[in-house]
């Protein structure tokens, strides 16, 4: 990052950070909801390396070969088009501002990142961390907790960018750790780790169809969800189980009633699946995995036919414990958790017939779950 920041500026920056993408495991949409989730940080990061700018300007560069940017001011309005993947830092350094925090009167920034774009792993959420943590050191070296880290990263997201997500992927990505599963009770923001069993590996097939949560239906989703809560009389879906909503869907319409019904069930299997990691019970995992996939599919209606169509591939092999869509769905990736001995070779071979249906294989990326957002090291 360092040489790649003085080739892109002329000079060594003075602070790097980083920060690891998100695999939400289970727990899908529950967050905004009121409920649980749990996720894991992967070991595919956004770096961001920054210098302070001494004529007070903002700017900004991506080795994606994003549309670089240089601002006299940061602005006010979002920015659209080819220059849009600069509301995520911008939107932070505001957040900064509205936290309280110092945040440098102007800066250069540099971004990159090995975590595939649009695949439902939170590069925007690991954008926001890694760059919250690199300009807020930039202005003065700061301590900041985890959860006030995920907060601002939320913030930035929620009012700078547009996305009405909740606490999962800045908080995952805060908080992940080597080995461990970040469980999140987002209505209380309350974070705590589950071990990974060292059997359960994780896999990850992205479709490659666009995931763009602003553009799609994750915003009517959220309404939805909103408009179902409050015509049964709860602030939040996930206050209620199963079994107390089963009696209460004549209140809602068909479409709200199956909303509803799948934030309820969620909520349960999350907790289900704790119980399960707990146990070992890796069969257990699958099944509740699996279910929270044909869930979304049909109750939640968050699917596509390409994410349906790997999960009916993947989990009828026996390495296979299950596998289900993750992240806020409307395309992007399917998450499997295998057997330790499952190989990529096994993974092409299941997954032959989507290649000859769609012309290409889907991207597969065999994941470690990672440490934490967190600044590199000065030498």
């Amino acid at each position: 990052m360092r040489a790649l920041f003085a080739q892109a500026y002329g000079s060594a920056p003075a602070i790097v950070a980083r920060a690891p993408g998100r695999v939400e495991f289970i727990g899908n949409h529950t967050d905004y909801n009121g409920g649980a989730v749990l996720g894991a940080a992967i070991d595919r990061f956004v770096w961001v390396a920054a210098a302070p700018n001494a004529a007070g300007r903002f700017r900004l560069r991506s080795t994606s070969g994003s549309t670089p940017l240089e601002l006299a001011a940061s602005p006010t309005t979002r920015l659209t088009g080819a220059e849009a993947w600069a509301n995520y830092p911008i939107g932070v350094w505001h957040s900064l501002r509205d936290f309280n925090l110092p945040a440098p009167a102007g800066f250069d920034l540099l971004v990159h990142s090995n975590l595939p774009a649009g695949a439902g792993l939170s590069s925007s959420a690991a954008l926001e961390l890694a760059t919250a943590l690199a300009l807020l050191n930039l202005a003065r070296p700061t301590a900041i907790a985890p959860e006030r880290l995920a907060a601002l990263g939320r913030h930035a997201e929620n009012k700078y960018v547009g996305v009405p997500c909740g606490i999962l992927d800045q908080g995952t990505s805060a908080f992940g750790r080597a080995g461990q599963l970040v469980q999140i009770d987002c209505r209380t923001s309350a974070f705590s780790l589950v071990p990974l069993p060292m059997a359960a590996h994780l896999w990850v097939f992205n479709t490659r169809e666009k995931h763009a949560l602003i553009d799609g239906l994750y915003a009517t989703r959220h309404q939805e969800c909103l408009s179902a809560a409050s015509a049964l009389g709860v602030k939040w879906l996930a206050d209620l189980t199963p079994e107390q909503l089963a009696p209460l869907k004549p209140k809602l319409s068909p479409v709200l009633a199956r909303r509803a019904e799948h934030i309820a069930a969620e909520h349960a299997r999350v907790h289900a699946t704790v119980v399960a990691l707990q146990q070992n019970d890796l069969t257990a995992v699958g099944r509740l995995l699996t279910a929270s996939h044909r869930s979304s599919q049909h109750l939640f209606e968050n699917s596509t036919a390409s994410l349906d169509q790997l999960v009916d591939l993947l989990t009828a092999h026996p390495a296979i414990y299950g596998a289900r869509l993750t992240g806020g769905g409307f395309g992007g990736a399917v998450l499997a958790l295998t057997r330790a001995d499952f190989t990529a070779a096994q993974a092409a071979e299941i997954l032959a017939p989507y290649t000859a249906a769609h012309g290409a294989p889907a991207e597969t990326l065999h994941l470690q779950t990672a440490d934490g957002a967190r600044l590199a090291p000065n030498d």
